[in-house]
C-alpha cells in the first residue's frame, strides 16, 4: 500500500488460486486470499527488503508483509524458500493469470458464500 516495498517477477506465473482457510481469512480480513505461484528463482525484492518482515506459523508457509504499512506481500514455503506465492492484489497491473482453483473450502467463511463460478474446489489443500 505504501509503495516502499517493490518486487519483480521475471517469468510467467505458474498458477493462481483462492485460499479459504481460516489463517488466510484472519490475515486478510476477507473470505479468501487470491495468490499466484511464481516459477522458482523468478521472484526478487528490488526495493525495501529491509521492510519485509515475516510471520512463521507452525505448519504453514511464512507470511511476508511490509513492516511500514502492514500490506500482505507473499508467502514462502518454510522448508523450500524457492516456493513462493505472491498476493494478486500487490501487482501494479494485470498479473496475466486468473485464479483457477479454490482450496480449503471446508473452512470457508459462513458469512460469504463461495460463488458458483465453475472453479474446481478442494476441501483442503489443492493437489500439487
Amino acid at each position: 500500500m505504501c509503495g516502499r516495498v517493490r518486487y519483480e517477477v521475471s517469468a510467467p506465473l505458474q498458477s493462481a488460486g483462492y485460499c479459504h482457510c481460516k489463517r488466510c481469512q484472519r490475515r486478510t480480513g476477507a473470505a479468501a486470499s487470491a495468490q499466484a505461484r511464481v516459477a522458482p528463482g523468478s521472484f526478487r525484492v528490488v526495493q525495501g527488503e529491509d521492510l519485509v518482515h515475516a510471520w512463521r506459523p507452525p505448519g504453514g508457509f511464512e507470511k511476508a508483509f511490509c513492516s511500514e504499512c502492514g500490506s500482505a506481500l507473499f508467502s514462502r514455503h518454510r522448508d523450500d524458500p524457492s516456493i513462493i506465492s505472491v498476493r494478486l492484489g500487490t501487482f501494479d497491473g494485470d498479473p496475466g493469470i486468473r485464479p483457477s482453483t479454490r482450496q480449503w473450502v471446508a473452512s470457508a467463511a459462513v458469512w460469504e458464500p463461495i460463488p458458483d463460478d465453475g472453479i474446481p474446489r478442494y476441501d483442503e489443500q489443492r493437489p500439487s
